[in-house]
């Protein structure tokens, strides 16, 4: 069985995220959606809430879990014996520090292997990042995120 882990912030899940998993999961037996906790970063959304706003998002896909760890990706995968990365790519720029980071972690950990998704087109503009930018200053972001991350969104920005 083939198992795919796609790491992320998720800090909110965004249409484009979904995108990459709702492929990963055509390719693969199953794909673990799989938070990484960064204690250097301040999230808007706990891990909790961030767990249940993908567990929402991919409730209409059988052969997708969440989960979360702390530390390095690599010391993860080995621990959990997964050996497949999914990754999305939204433009050069992400190939570039991707490509790194694949690299780096195929050094620490041989038995990786990296699969790079192309975000469609129609999401390849979006970011967590900027989707948080946006509703702070009243911006819509309704067709950019999952219909339950939008409700949790206009509940923790507009109240």
């Amino acid at each position: 069985m083939k198992t795919a882990v796609y790491p992320g912030s998720f800090d909110p899940i965004t249409k484009g995220h979904l995108d990459i998993i709702e492929r990963g999961a055509k390719l693969f037996d199953k794909v673990i959606v799989s938070i990484l906790v960064n204690t250097s970063k301040v999230s808007v959304f706990s891990v909790e809430e961030r767990i249940k706003m993908i567990q929402e998002s991919v409730s209409h896909l059988d052969n997708v879990e969440v989960e979360y760890f702390e530390g390095l990706l690599v010391h993860y995968m080995e621990a959990n014996n997964y050996q497949i990365i999914i990754r999305g790519l939204r433009a050069f720029a992400d190939f570039e520090s991707e490509f790194q980071m694949a690299s780096m972690n195929k050094k620490l950990y041989s038995d990786i292997e990296i699969v790079f998704l192309m975000t469609n087109i129609n999401y390849s503009y979006i970011s967590s990042t900027l989707i948080r930018e946006i509703i702070k200053f009243g911006g819509n972001v309704q067709e950019m995120v999952p219909p339950s991350v939008y409700e949790r969104i206009i509940e923790m920005y507009r109240g």
